[in-house]
């Protein structure tokens, strides 16, 4: 009886070359929050800094980055979105226009359990603001899901189904300033 081969740790250069290889991907999401109920929607991501979560009922929240912002839209809210820098957050790193874990001081874990590789990255400039943990497959490298840690210790999981990736994603999409208006 023989035994599969164990993948090996997926290099820090492939997973930047995996990120950097797309524009844009569109795919189902499941979202485990720190208060361990459970979310799902739909992720539309276009590289560079914008990714937009669109959350199923009853939830119908949406979470989108777009002009260096995020925004948080509850439909149960009066006001207008919740907002803040989108390099404050932890997510900025797998956003960037030239994903590089390799840079100094980014990559503060990287594992392998035979079938996944699993790293944690964190902004070098701001370690301070939390940490991504990506995990990914091997054969063919694919990113399955993240675990994002904030400054104050509180962990959400989103794990990722097939990823659509290329395709044309409208700006519309990741406009802050029109999704308020069209909310008012």
């Amino acid at each position: 009886m023989t035994m599969p081969a164990m993948a090996e740790k997926v290099s820090l250069k492939a997973l930047s070359n995996y990120l950097n290889s797309f524009q844009t991907a569109k795919g189902a999401f499941t979202q485990i929050n720190s208060d361990g109920t459970i979310s799902t929607g739909t992720i539309y991501i276009k590289r560079p800094g914008r990714v937009r979560f669109e959350y199923n009922p009853p939830d119908n929240s949406l979470v989108m980055a777009g002009g260096s912002q995020v925004a948080i839209f509850d439909p149960k809210s009066n006001s207008g979105p919740e907002q803040y820098p989108l390099a404050r957050t932890p997510l900025s790193i797998i956003l960037e226009r030239n994903v590089d874990f390799t840079r100094a001081k980014m990559v503060t874990g990287h594992t392998s359990d035979g079938k996944t590789t699993t790293i944690r990255a964190q902004d070098p400039e701001r370690p301070d603001i939390g940490n991504i943990q990506l995990v990914f497959t091997s054969n063919p490298v694919e990113l399955r899901q993240w675990v994002i840690t904030d400054n104050g210790g509180s962990q959400t999981t989103v794990v990722l189904g097939e990823l659509t990736k290329g395709g044309n994603l409208p700006a519309s999409l990741f406009n802050i300033v029109q999704e308020t208006q069209k909310r008012q």
